[in-house]
């Protein structure tokens, strides 16, 4: 808490970039750890809190659950962040730091004067990068799965290579013999990897088979589940590399969307995005990137969805950005079902482009039948278009909303994007059940992972 109100102020501080149809009727170098998890978790997070109760190592990022799946006490190391010398830190921890603000314009506070950047805060986290980290979680019960209908924990990892090179931009096609269809297709990612999955309901010992162009194909046999987890809990390691004499493909456009819950808690998040795009766009836009913003509710509200069409007129999309507001969506779930079918399946993505669409939400969908279906062949339709689908989740999020992210980036080969409460803007935001992270400006994670699907360093 000693460096994170200097840092968050100085943010504030810095000059704001200039502010430049489908639907139906700067980095926070904050160290502090990851605490408790919510009440909600049950009596299997506490049974495995108990088993995995051992300090670990200081750290200089948040931490949640350690590599074990446990929890792990607050701990920050004495090295402080480069950014801050001693003399900007109390010598009581308890005494509030002392800003420098002579210069600033206190005629307005910075999340209201339209001069200044809106500021939020975030953290991020990739499960697939933290596989065994997951498995943990899954087979301790602190998680589990599926979620609406995604069922994340039957997945096989490949990686494409030519010559030991990854190969970007290979497309993967897990079948079955006997079935029509490919049960999972993905685009290798910038490292060459791409992720599938199979049905759960897929009987053990299947054989299932890898296909990608200029490869071998590779024969994977379905294991019993109990041979990796207790009980129904579990998550096989599947992992393979496929050698092809294919090259990578470079795509020069990249697409990003926005897909916005506009519901009547998202007030914060709408301002954000409104009084943030211009910056995000003036530091990803390169004259090969268009951009698409979507939004929703719920039945019963004006709109249930509103979509739009890629575009690089940055002004229009502004436009429309400020015609939003927060209103409507009174019960929880609310039109995710509808909104991912209209962006991910019937939108039109171009072929060769590098694709990322952020969801800014902070409810989960609908359960019905009709919504569970829409859901999986949207998941499924962007990880076959190469589609990075990046859920970033507002305040007073459910678990359930969590896991539905979580489920849906690691399906589509994405990072998990949560907003914390180190901003002091909105109500409280859950602590997710993960590993270390670091706290950073939400416009910094969004333009990193803008960066990274298309290829391009800073």
């Amino acid at each position: 808490m000693k460096h994170r109100m200097i840092a968050i102020l100085a943010a504030f501080l810095l000059p704001a970039a200039l502010l430049s149809g489908c639907g139906q009727s700067d980095s926070l170098a904050e160290t502090e750890s990851f605490g408790e998890v919510a009440d909600d978790a049950g009596d299997a997070e506490d049974s495995a809190e108990d088993m995995y109760a051992e300090e670990a190592e200081p750290t200089m990022a948040k931490s949640g659950a350690d590599e074990d799946g446990g929890y792990e006490d607050d701990a920050v190391s004495a090295e402080e962040p480069e950014a801050f010398s001693a003399e900007d830190l109390p010598a009581d921890p308890d005494e509030s730091a002392v800003i420098d603000d002579s210069n600033a314009d206190s005629s307005l506070p910075p999340d209201e004067d339209p001069a200044q950047p809106f500021v939020l805060t975030a953290g991020e986290w990739n499960d697939n990068e933290n596989w065994g980290f997951f498995t943990n979680l899954v087979h301790t019960g602190l998680i589990s799965f599926p979620s609406f209908g995604l069922q994340p924990c039957c997945r096989i990892a490949v990686h494409v290579t030519n010559h030991d090179a990854p190969v970007k931009g290979q497309v993967v096609k897990l079948v079955q013999e006997g079935e029509a269809a490919p049960l999972w297709i993905a685009r290798t990612d910038r490292f060459g990897t791409a992720y599938l999955f199979y049905p759960e309901t897929t009987a053990p010992g299947t054989e299932l088979h890898l296909q990608s162009e200029g490869a071998e194909d590779v024969t994977v046999s379905v294991p019993q589940q109990n041979d990796a987890g207790q009980g129904n809990n579990s998550v096989p390691l599947l992992e393979y590399t496929m050698e092809t004499d294919q090259s990578s493909q470079q795509f020069d456009q990249t697409e990003v969307m926005f897909i916005l819950d506009t519901t009547g808690s998202m007030g914060d998040e709408i301002t954000y995005l409104q009084r943030d795009f211009a910056s995000i766009a003036g530091e990803v836009a390169d004259g090969h990137t268009t951009f698409s913003v979507n939004f929703y509710k719920d039945q019963g509200d004006i709109y249930v969805t509103k979509c739009n069409d890629f575009s690089d007129d940055l002004t229009e999309i502004q436009h429309m950005l400020n015609q939003e507001y927060a209103d409507g969506g009174d019960d929880e779930p609310e039109a995710v079902a509808e909104i991912l079918s209209e962006t991910l399946v019937e939108a039109q993505w171009g072929e060769n482009t590098n694709k990322i669409a952020f969801l800014i939400f902070d409810a989960p969908p609908h359960a019905g039948t009709q919504d569970i279906e829409k859901i999986r062949n949207a998941v499924s339709t962007a990880a076959t278009r190469g589609i990075h689908l990046v859920p970033v989740v507002a305040s007073n999020a459910s678990r359930e909303t969590e896991l539905f992210g979580r489920a849906a980036a690691i399906m589509t080969n994405s990072n998990y994007i949560f907003l914390t409460d180190d901003s002091g803007v909105g109500d409280s935001h859950l602590e997710p059940i993960i590993g270390s992270y670091e706290v950073e400006l939400l416009h910094d994670i969004i333009v990193r992972n803008i960066r990274e699907v298309a290829d391009k360093e800073e």
